[in-house]
């Protein structure tokens, strides 16, 4: 029932922009509206940051992946988080060293459902020639969506401690082509990585 009223109100709207011949400024609303639609559909990660205050991130020069690297990842998905992992590492100054490494590097990852977040919503009023729109909840954007928790540790090998993590939330699209899938994971390393190392 709910969605027929959803539909309704958008049927409307549309017949507004048609049929209006005071909406001067309609290839202004079709824009707006779709710009929503485009900026609603964006995946960005949602990420969170923790760390140890009192550890001194400039004394890590060097790193190596956990020895028991696992990320309930595919065999390929693996190998393109590890070339990620390698380059942002690289543009951190980190150097990779097969002994006596600063830190050692650990990715898990937690695969879940999640109810679409993104809606739309579009008012439409119009009056003495002005037309106004508004742009709000309302409208479902497609069902359940596949997401991808990374959790990414950094631990001091010395101290056997962990030191700095974060948390990235991102969209997964399991149907993917590969240069689609290296480049998620690029962009899971750098939106993490802005928190490295920690800014007081």
């Amino acid at each position: 029932m709910q969605s027929l009223v959803q539909t309704k109100k958008w049927d409307d709207f549309c017949l507004i922009l048609k049929s209006s011949p005071k909406l001067s400024n309609m290839k202004l609303v079709a824009k707006l509206v779709l710009f929503c639609l485009i900026i609603s559909s964006c995946n960005t990660p949602r990420t969170t940051f923790d760390y140890d205050a009192k550890t001194n991130f400039d004394q890590y020069k060097t790193y190596k992946l956990f020895p028991d690297f696992r990320t309930d990842m595919s065999q390929l998905d693996e190998k393109r988080i590890i070339n990620s992992i390698d380059h942002f590492m690289r543009e951190e100054n980190l150097a990779l060293a097969e002994e006596n490494p600063d830190l050692y590097i650990n990715v898990y990852t937690e695969k879940f459902q999640e109810q679409s977040r993104n809606t739309l919503g579009v008012g439409v009023g119009s009056g003495g020639g002005n037309v106004g729109v508004g742009v709000s909840g309302g409208i479902p954007l497609g069902g359940p969506k596949d997401y991808v928790r990374f959790i990414i540790d950094f631990i001091d090998v010395k101290k056997d401690a962990l030191v700095w993590k974060a948390e990235v939330e991102v969209k997964f699209n399991y149907n993917a082509e590969p240069d689609q899938r290296q480049a998620l994971f690029d962009k899971v390393f750098a939106k993490a990585l802005e928190g490295y190392p920690p800014k007081d």
